[in-house]
């Protein structure tokens, strides 16, 4: 196989990961009323002046379903990252009994729930437009190469057909993830 050819078709994939990680990122931060870690990792709290993830300051963990709790490393951090989590917009009203904060993670209501699959699914469409767009320049490349004469008609062909395959294996990988958080989100 042409080396030009490899590097298209590892180009590709590598995007086509790249939007699968991103929607799995986007898709942990939608609130399925089910308390997780992943839910407050992109809260930042002030660590001796420097912004710092709370995972990296405290223990996250989830002793229940529908519970997050934060057990700082220095106690001396607790107003801090409760003043944090508040700040950040994410809806939680921590409880702070000074050894841990208490996240109760509210049973969402039905409406919420339509509005947070939606949600999941504009996602979902975000991630397959990358997906699609990684094809389109992958096959406009290939094009360009073969007007320029460096591959055959065959190779290109067989080449187009090998992105197709691997566009309709991510779609699917996409849809998968959606449903699986679609059902998570409904479930209650």
């Amino acid at each position: 196989m042409n080396e030009e050819i490899e590097l298209i078709i590892d180009d590709s994939t590598e995007r086509m990961d790249h939007a699968i990680a991103h929607l799995d990122h986007q898709l942990a931060h939608i609130r399925a009323g089910k308390a997780s870690p992943r839910m407050i990792e992109s809260v930042m709290v002030d660590y001796y002046g420097v912004m710092t993830p709370i995972m990296q300051v405290a223990n996250v963990n989830t002793p229940d379903a529908r519970t997050i709790a934060i057990q700082p490393w220095e106690k001396k951090m607790i107003q801090t990252i409760e003043k944090a989590i508040m700040n950040s917009n994410l809806g939680f009203n921590p409880e702070n009994n000074g050894e841990f904060i208490r996240i109760n993670v509210p049973v969402p209501t039905e409406e919420r729930r339509r509005n947070l699959v939606k949600d999941a699914k504009n996602e979902g469409e975000t991630a397959k437009v990358s997906v699609r767009a990684a094809r389109k320049d992958a096959n406009d490349y290939l094009k360009k190469l073969l007007k320029g004469k460096e591959i055959s008609e065959d190779e290109e062909k067989d080449t187009v057909e090998t992105i197709q395959n691997l566009t309709d294996k991510y779609t699917r990988k996409i849809d998968e993830l959606i449903a699986t958080k679609e059902k998570e989100i409904l479930t209650v």
